[in-house]
C-alpha cells in the first residue's frame, strides 16, 4: 500500500473554526477513498489468482470433502445417473441400429441395381462368375446386418430395458426409492455430526473474535507511538487504556473462549470414529449397488460387441472366403480356352469336301400324334434300360437344378432359388436365355449359367 492514512481523532486535532474543520474532513475522506481502492484492487488480484489453474488449496479441498455436511449427495446421485446412463444406452444403440438396417437396405438395393447388368455383360467364364459372386455376397451380408439390427433390438435393448425397471424402482413423487435409501442413511448418520460441527464453529468464531480485538488493540496501541501528531499525555492516557482493554480482552479470550473452543473441538474429536464408520456403511451399500450396476452394464456392452463385432462372424468370415476362392479361380487360360472353342477357331465346322451323289428318299408319311408319342415312350425305355442315357429326359424337357438365386425382371422370365429343380423345354438362344418350365405350368425365360444339368 503506497499511501498510509493517519488514524486521528476529531478530538485530537484541536479544530477551533471552520477551515480546520473542512480540511479534517477532506482529509478523512481522501483516507477512505484510498483504502477502498486498494481493497478493490487487492480482490482483483485475488480473483485473477483464483482463475489461473493453480493447485486447489487445502481448505477447497477440505470444503469438498466427503465427510463435510451434505457432500455424500455426489454419491446419491449415482442412482439416478445410472438409470439416465441406461436410458442413453438404449437410445443409442437403437440408433445404432438403424444404422445397420438402412446399411442391409442399400446393399439390397444395390444388388437388385446391379444384378441385371452383371449378368447380361459382355463378360464370360470364370471372371462373369467372380462378379457375379460379389452380387450374392452382399445379399447374405444385407441378411447378415439386418439380423444384427434385430439383436440390438429385441436383445441388447430389451434386456437393458428390463433389468432397468428391476433394479430402479420409481417412487409416486418422483425419484427411486434406492437414492431414497441411501440418502436417509447418510442423513441419519451425519446428523449429530453436522450439529457437533456447528456448535465448534459458534465456538470458534467467539475465539476469533475475541483475537481479533485483542490484535486491534494492539495495533492501535503501537500506531499512537508512532504517531507525532499525538502529544505525550493523551499518549500516556492512550497507553493507559489500551493496556486495561487489553487485559478485558485477554481474560475473555484466554478465560471463556479458549477453554470452550478447545473442549468443543475434543468432543468433536472423540466422536469422529463413530461418525465414519457410519458414514463408511452408509457407503459400503452404495457402493455395493453401484457394483451391481457396473457389472450389468460390462456384460450388456460385451454382448453388443459380439453383436457388432464383425471380424469374428463365422458367416462374414464365410462369405469373403468364398469370395476370394471364387476370385483366385479366375483362370485366364481357361476363359480363353473356352471363347476358343466356343466362338473362335475351336469351334467345329463343316469344312468344303467332296461330297457323293445321294438320291433324295421318299418321305414317309407323318404318324398321328398318339402314335408319335407311345414311340417316344418306347425309346426312352429302351434308353433306360440298356443304360446308355447319360441325363434324365423327360416327355418335354431336360431335368435342371438352379445354380443361384434368380429374380425375374420381366413378366415372362422366371424366378428360382439356388438348388430348385425344374425344365428346360427349349435350348440355349443366341443371347444366352433358355426357356424353362416350374410347376407343370409355368413357362418362362432365364439365363443359361444359372443352371446345370441333372
Amino acid at each position: 500500500m503506497w499511501f498510509s492514512p493517519l488514524r486521528v481523532s476529531y478530538c485530537d486535532l484541536r479544530v477551533t473554526d471552520l477551515t480546520c474543520k473542512l480540511t479534517w474532513w477532506c482529509h478523512l475522506l481522501f483516507s477512505m477513498k484510498i483504502e477502498q481502492f486498494n481493497a478493490t484492487q487487492w480482490n482483483i488480484s485475488e480473483s485473477r489468482m483464483s482463475t489461473e489453474p493453480t493447485e486447489t488449496s487445502p481448505e477447497d479441498a477440505n470444503h469438498r470433502s466427503f465427510w463435510m455436511p451434505g457432500n455424500y449427495q455426489r454419491t446419491v446421485r449415482r442412482t439416478e445417473d445410472s438409470f439416465q446412463a441406461c436410458t442413453d444406452m438404449v437410445n443409442c444403440f437403437q440408433e445404432r441400429a438403424r444404422v445397420e438396417r438402412q446399411y442391409a437396405q442399400a446393399l439390397s438395393e444395390w444388388t437388385q441395381k446391379w444384378k441385371p447388368v452383371v449378368d447380361s455383360s459382355p463378360l464370360y467364364g470364370s471372371l462373369m462368375k467372380a462378379w457375379q459372386c460379389f452380387m450374392t455376397s452382399a445379399d447374405r451380408l444385407a441378411s447378415l446386418h439386418a439380423s444384427m439390427c434385430r439383436a440390438l433390438v429385441s436383445e441388447d435393448g430389451d434386456r437393458v430395458r428390463t433389468w432397468q425397471k428391476d433394479n430402479f424402482h420409481k417412487k409416486v413423487f418422483g425419484g427411486f426409492k434406492e437414492t431414497q435409501d441411501i440418502e436417509t442413511g447418510f442423513a441419519r448418520a451425519q446428523k449429530p455430526w453436522a450439529k457437533k460441527l456447528k456448535k465448534l464453529d459458534k465456538a470458534r468464531q467467539a475465539f476469533h473474535k475475541a483475537s481479533r480485538r485483542e490484535f486491534l488493540i494492539r495495533e492501535r496501541e503501537a500506531h499512537a507511538q508512532g504517531n507525532p501528531d499525538v502529544n505525550i499525555d493523551k499518549q500516556k492516557k492512550l497507553q493507559e487504556d489500551l493496556q486495561l482493554a487489553s487485559q478485558e480482552v485477554d481474560k475473555v479470550r484466554t478465560v471463556m473462549c479458549a477453554p470452550r473452543y478447545e473442549k468443543v473441538l475434543e468432543e468433536v474429536n472423540r466422536y469422529a470414529p463413530r461418525y465414519m464408520e457410519e458414514m463408511e456403511s452408509v457407503f459400503d451399500q452404495s457402493q455395493d449397488e453401484e457394483r451391481k450396476r457396473i457389472m450389468f452394464l460390462k456384460q450388456a456392452l460385451l454382448s453388443i460387441h459380439n453383436h457388432l463385432d464383425v471380424t469374428t462372424n463365422e458367416s462374414v468370415r464365410s462369405v469373403y472366403s468364398e469370395l476370394h476362392n471364387t476370385l483366385m479361380s479366375i483362370d485366364e487360360q481357361d476363359d480363353l480356352r473356352w471363347w476358343k472353342n466356343t466362338h473362335g477357331p475351336g469351334m467345329p465346322t463343316d469344312w468344303p469336301h467332296f461330297q457323293e451323289y445321294n438320291p433324295e428318299k421318299k418321305s414317309k408319311p407323318k404318324k398321328g400324334k398318339k402314335e408319335v408319342k407311345e414311340v417316344k415312350e418306347v425309346k426312352e425305355i429302351k434308353q433306360v434300360d440298356t443304360g446308355t442315357i447319360e441325363k434324365s429326359v423327360m416327355i418335354g424337357g431336360v431335368k435342371v437344378r438352379a445354380l443361384y438365386d434368380y429374380v425375374g425382371q420381366e413378366t415372362d422370365e422366371l424366378s428360382f432359388k439356388a438348388g430348385e429343380e425344374f425344365l428346360k423345354i427349349e435350348d440355349e438362344d443366341d443371347q444366352g436365355w433358355c426357356r424353362g418350365m416350374k410347376d407343370g405350368s409355368w413357362e418362362g425365360l432365364y439365363p443359361a449359367n444359372y443352371v446345370e444339368v441333372v
